[in-house]
């Protein structure tokens, strides 16, 4: 019998949910004892790949033909535009002027992950890969939650410079109902959603490696 979309994607965060000891470097502000720098690194890395994946999201915009899944990625290509106003605040925080940052040298390990989202972008089914990236959401936003709150407490950020990890942790309800009817209309069209299950994988790893390398700088 084929699974719906809602339970195809909680089978994907269930067998992908990432161990708390994964992610070297979100501990690390929590508890205050990331050097500054990481965190300037982080908002250059950022930059970088929020200028990636705001062509990514557009281009399966363009890609999809399901009305659903347009919207989906019309909507997180907007809300990268957004994401990026918020990283000057953040990176002068930590001392990156826009000097800084247009000349900071980012890292491969940094940007595997934007890579794949273009490759995503090129080569996935517009459903498969919404299913692929909304079962990051969750683990994604808690990591910004945290580091939100350990900026706030152990490093004196104010909520300006906050703002960038603010917007991704706070949840956006209508963006999983999007996913889940642009899954679901690509299960009503037979399109095999399995993939995204070995695509998650493939993301969540990329993900890990991001932060783990800016912990291992």
């Amino acid at each position: 019998m084929t699974r719906s979309a809602a339970e195809l994607l909680d089978t994907i965060r269930r067998e992908l949910a990432p161990g708390e000891s994964e992610n070297r470097l979100v501990p690390l502000v929590a508890e205050g004892k990331a050097d500054k720098a990481a965190i300037g690194a982080l908002a250059a890395e950022q930059r970088r790949i929020i200028e990636a994946d705001w062509r990514s999201f557009l281009t399966l915009a363009a890609r999809s033909t399901e009305p659903a899944s347009r919207e989906f990625f019309s909507g997180l290509a907007g809300g990268e535009g957004l994401a990026k106003a918020k990283l000057t605040p953040l990176a002068a925080a930590c001392g990156f002027d826009e000097a800084a940052i247009r000349d900071y040298k980012p890292r491969p390990g940094c940007q595997a992950y934007p890579a794949y989202v273009s490759w995503l972008a090129l080569h996935s089914d517009p459903a498969t890969a919404v299913l692929t990236l909304v079962a990051n959401f969750a683990a994604w936003g808690g990591y910004c939650a945290t580091i939100a709150q350990g900026l706030r407490e152990h490093y004196g950020f104010d909520d300006e410079a906050c703002g960038f990890f603010d917007f991704f942790a706070t949840p956006v309800p209508e963006l999983e109902e999007q996913a889940l009817a642009a899954a679901q209309a690509g299960i009503d069209a037979g399109i095999d959603l399995s993939p995204a299950m070995e695509q998650g994988r493939l993301l969540q790893a990329y993900e890990l490696m991001f932060w783990n390398t800016l912990a291992e700088g």
